[in-house]
């Protein structure tokens, strides 16, 4: 008989496993046998969980786009002005659980594997129409044209990230300086 309430926690496990292995082997190159050992569980119960290995990596990324979802919120509640909103926005890009080691690789296996997954590339369209969102929400203020502002922030934010991720100089706010200064260049003094 199955033990009531511990299907949530399990699947967090089963998870949390998934980022640790995949930040492991810095590839989708793990098991579920050995992310079910990680959880301290067998791989059968994972696959009745998740049903196979990309479920998990899936399962992995909703729960990191939603830690950092709320790390956004919550830079842009303290934040009083568009221009400060949209300076917390990039910074959240670039905080320290974003580069951590583990969570790095999952999200560098993320973008490879949305390019033949269904169901990651639509996850990877959520986080980049989320991403637009939240910087034309403040553009629309501040610049004459917040559509090409905003598509060239969120390149710039993209490509300085996989930089960083793919140096692995691990967290470094200072690799949001760039975004900042184009930021400055574009929009100029606009408060």
């Amino acid at each position: 008989m199955p033990k009531i309430g511990m299907e949530p926690k399990r699947r967090a496990a089963l998870v949390d496993a998934a980022i640790f292995e995949i930040g492991k082997a810095r590839s989708l190159d793990v098991t579920v046998a050995q992310i079910a050992r990680r959880a301290g569980m067998s791989s059968g119960l994972a696959h009745h969980y998740f049903g196979g290995k990309e479920q998990m990596l899936l399962a992995a990324m909703r729960h990191i786009l939603a830690v950092f979802a709320g790390r956004v919120s919550e830079g842009l509640r303290q934040a009083e002005t568009p221009r400060a909103r949209l300076e917390a926005l990039i910074r959240a890009n670039f905080e320290d659980h974003v580069f951590d080691p583990q969570k790095t690789s999952a999200w560098l296996s993320f973008y490879g594997m949305a390019q033949s997954n269904a169901e990651a590339a639509r996850l990877m369209q959520v986080y980049q129409r989320r991403l637009r969102s939240n910087l034309l929400h403040d553009l629309r203020f501040l610049s004459p044209n917040p559509e090409a502002v905003s598509t060239a922030l969120g390149a710039l934010i993209d490509g300085a990230y996989l930089r960083a991720a793919l140096a692995g100089t691990g967290p470094n706010p200072k690799a949001a300086q760039p975004v900042l200064m184009t930021l400055d260049a574009l929009i100029g003094d606009a408060k």
